[in-house]
């Protein structure tokens, strides 16, 4: 037992190296703590042993240690912001001070007051994280205007919506700046988003317009094809169906919901006057065949003429061949010039048999040629008698000479005598 300043008598606890050192349970029951400021009493636990009430108020300290710690984990864990950190160790070190428990309450206080320079360092942290973000959400911001301001001006009608919605969730997402910059990069934002959007709404406007007039010129082509799907003049008329699947492409896609169907009403036109072309020519290809045939036969036949040995005969088999040719139409087209061909043979072997016979028997030519032989034999007379008075005088150069002369000539007058035998009559 020992004295309280009072003098009364204080239950004084076993000795030892925990909490409950730092108390004492005066001979009244009252528990006192000891600080760095002195003692002051914590309470009394009525009808207990000293050491049980002493235990009691160690018990607090006990959870105001653990209340400590859990406030230390959390402020070096970075778990509590700064602000929050501060304000919660303001609230423990004012619960600590006036805390009604035995215990080392100043190592608690300092373990808080400990945790202030770790807050100075968390806030600098921050401070540094919050400038590194505010840097890094500028950077995309300002990269999100330039690829906004780029795409107003394109002419990516599909993409550009897709990707400018794109942009808008991502700009949501990112923490704002300073109002000023903010708003500065906002309104280029949305500025080029409205010019894409107004851009945009144009460009299918007219396109609007110019499916709409596209509409109205396939309508049109649709029926003027109707007015030639019955025609049977092929080749003029297929001819106009050409010209109109020109104009058709030309015109361009009429609006998405009628296209398809004003296509499937135009081939279908086309589809009936081709296929009634078809029919019509395959028939008309079995009949320019058969002509072909009797063609090829008559030809046979005419030819039989060459060599062209009695013009009269010949042209007379001709004549007959050209009015049985005629009766015949039309052959294939690949057929055309071979035909032509061997007719025209056979018509120009006439011709040149004829001509040759009226060259023989032509009566101008027949008396040139006489008169050509009688002046040559009577050059040779000529040259004859001269080389006979050159030798009776006893020149025989001279002689000699109109000898030779008169031998060429003899060789003329030879083949002037044949020409003038081809043109007598046969």
């Amino acid at each position: 037992m020992s004295e309280d300043a009072n003098g009364a008598a204080a239950a004084t606890p076993a000795p030892s190296d925990g909490p409950a050192s730092f108390g004492r349970v005066d001979s009244d029951g009252t528990v006192y703590v000891r600080t760095k400021d002195g003692e002051r009493a914590v309470g009394q636990v009525p009808d207990v042993s000293p050491e049980e009430a002493l235990e009691f108020f160690v018990r607090r300290y006990t959870a105001l240690e653990l209340e400590v710690s859990l406030l230390e984990r959390r402020v070096r864990g970075g778990n509590l912001s700064p602000d929050d950190a501060a304000a919660s160790i303001r609230t423990v070190t004012g619960t600590v001070r006036e805390a009604n428990a035995v215990g080392d309450l100043d190592s608690l206080l300092a373990r808080l007051d400990a945790l202030n320079p770790l807050l100075d360092q968390k806030r600098a942290e921050r401070r540094a994280e919050r400038a590194r973000q505010q840097q890094e959400t500028l950077a995309a911001k300002e990269r999100f205007v330039a690829e906004a301001e780029r795409l107003a001006q394109s002419n990516d009608w599909r993409g550009g919506v897709n990707r400018f919605r794109s942009l808008l969730d991502q700009w949501k997402q990112l923490p704002r700046l300073d109002r000023a910059t903010d708003d500065a990069l906002w309104h280029r934002f949305s500025s080029a988003r409205t010019t894409y959007t107004r851009r945009r709404k144009a460009q299918f406007a007219q396109q609007a317009e110019r499916r709409e007039a596209a509409r109205q010129a396939k309508e049109q082509i649709i029926a003027e094809a109707q007015q030639l799907v019955d025609s049977t003049d092929w080749g003029p008329t297929t001819g106009a169906f050409r010209n109109l699947m020109t104009r058709w492409k030309a015109a361009g896609p009429a609006p998405r919901e009628v296209e398809e169907d004003l296509w499937q009403r135009f081939r279908g036109i086309q589809d009936q006057f081709f296929s009634a072309k078809q029919a019509a020519l395959s028939a008309q290809d079995s009949e320019f065949r058969d002509n072909q045939r009797a063609k090829e036969a008559l030809l046979d036949e005419i030819e039989k003429v060459l060599p062209v040995t009695d013009v009269g005969a010949a042209k007379a088999a001709f004549r007959d061949f050209l009015d049985r040719w005629s009766q015949i139409g039309k052959v294939p087209r690949e057929a055309m010039r071979p035909m032509d061909n061997r007719l025209r043979a056979v018509e120009t072997a006439i011709r040149n048999a004829e001509e040759e016979r009226w060259r023989r028997t032509n009566p101008e030519a027949r008396a040139r040629a006489e008169d050509t032989a009688a002046k040559l034999e009577a050059q040779i007379a000529q040259l004859e008698e001269r080389a006979a008075k050159a030798a009776a005088r006893g020149d025989t150069r001279a002689a000699q000479e109109a000898s030779e002369s008169a031998s060429t000539y003899r060789q003329w007058l030879t083949q002037a005598q044949q020409a003038a035998d081809e043109f007598r009559p046969e």
